[in-house]
């Protein structure tokens, strides 16, 4: 695995396929799952198995992907609601500053490339997001959602 960083605490599972330029540490990827180049899955993210993960995502600590998932080109997910470089004292922010608000993306779930997923949503079973979207509720299982903000668009066929 050329030019990736892979941490001794990530549980890979059998038959993950990791291309270059990869950084992950502290996460779960489950059997069988891909995970493209230019992604970075931090500590505490879970990703299922048969999933696919394409390039330059990021996936923050708090999300769990369960199986079978498809994420597109450069999705990100986000943790905090509020985020903020420094606390109220003028210093920089350390963990103690802030709780990571957790993001769940259901079995059978896509979601498109250059999408923004806010935290505190869980993405339905088999839901479909647009390309470009920018989720900010939950999206109820077997639905397509598109748009900024993501709204219901239709069913999935």
């Amino acid at each position: 695995m050329d030019f990736c960083r892979i941490a001794a605490d990530v549980d890979l599972g059998k038959e993950v396929k990791i291309y270059a330029f990869v950084n992950l540490y502290g996460c779960s990827i489950g059997d069988n799952s891909k995970v493209g180049t230019f992604v970075e899955i931090q500590k505490g993210a879970r990703i299922g198995n048969n999933c696919k993960i394409s390039s330059h995502t990021f996936i923050c600590e708090g999300v769990t992907i369960k199986d079978n998932v498809f994420i597109g080109h450069n999705v990100t997910f986000i943790n905090d609601k509020y985020p903020r470089a420094t606390n109220p004292e003028g210093g920089l922010q350390t963990e103690e500053d802030w709780s990571v608000v957790p993001t769940i993306v259901e079995e059978g779930a896509s979601v498109g490339s250059s999408s923004t997923i806010l935290c505190g949503i869980t993405i339905g079973a088999g839901a479909i997001i647009g390309a470009g979207s920018v989720v900010t509720r939950n999206v109820p299982s077997g639905e397509i959602w598109v748009g900024n903000p993501a709204k219901f668009l239709r069913k999935v066929d």
